[in-house]
């Protein structure tokens, strides 16, 4: 049966596989990142490309019109927006750490908090984190602000498990470890990771719809290596 997902951060990387999986397969998918130029590209007559920008509330009210106009009910929605600032704690101003923020919790927070009347019973919320978000984890300098807010996102999820347990919508967590990403690259230059984005996209999918019939409120450590 086709289902309705929504993914943020589809421009490149794990999200832009992501929409081709779900949309190859068949399922409705509404890809939302600030450039969709790549994603426009792919032409796929399943996916529905919308510029969105997490830091603004009155954009997010399009996916919302977008939602309420066709599908009128969300299956999957996979916060998978990420932004990274990589400098020194005393280089990191407020307003790195808004930005930073800004993206991966408050949005992630006002994104859901906009779709929970379209969410219904065996709807599945799955918010990709990382493994320096994860108490006890192996830590590095210069991700201050992105690890804390990585963090933060994981008590979040398990926060609206709680909260929604009753209206059946599950709420877990990936924390992913190396990805060979754009991201990867602004945070470990040079580094290698055993993991292509396609490879971590194929575990995603597969997660994102049969994950909740296991989870809920659960922060699962998707990774092999450190970082």
């Amino acid at each position: 049966m086709n289902k309705n997902i929504i993914i943020t951060g589809t421009s490149r990387g794990i999200g832009f596989e992501l929409a081709q999986l779900f949309a190859n397969q068949g399922h409705n998918v509404l890809a939302l990142s600030r450039n969709t130029t790549s994603i426009e590209n792919l032409n796929h007559s399943n996916i529905t490309a919308l510029s969105l920008d997490l830091a603004k509330e009155d954009t997010i009210k399009e996916v919302v019109n977008f939602v309420n106009a066709t599908w009128n009910k969300v299956d999957v929605l996979i916060h998978n927006a990420g932004f990274l600032i990589n400098k020194p704690f005393t280089e990191l101003t407020s307003t790195d750490f808004s930005q930073v923020y800004q993206v991966n919790v408050f949005g992630v927070a006002s994104l859901t908090r906009n779709l929970i009347p379209y969410l219904k019973p065996g709807s599945h919320v799955v918010t990709i984190s990382s493994m320096g978000g994860i108490q006890g984890s192996s830590k590095f300098p210069g991700l201050a602000a992105y690890s804390s807010a990585k963090g933060a996102v994981i008590t979040l999820s398990e926060l609206l498990a709680e909260e929604y347990k009753e209206q059946q919508i599950a709420f877990n967590v990936l924390a992913l470890g190396a990805v060979q990403t754009e991201m990867l690259e602004e945070a470990f230059p040079g580094y290698k990771a055993p993991l292509s984005a396609k490879e971590m996209a194929d575990y995603i999918f597969n997660f994102a719809l049969t994950g909740n019939k296991f989870y809920n409120g659960k922060v699962l450590q998707v990774a092999n290596s450190t970082p």
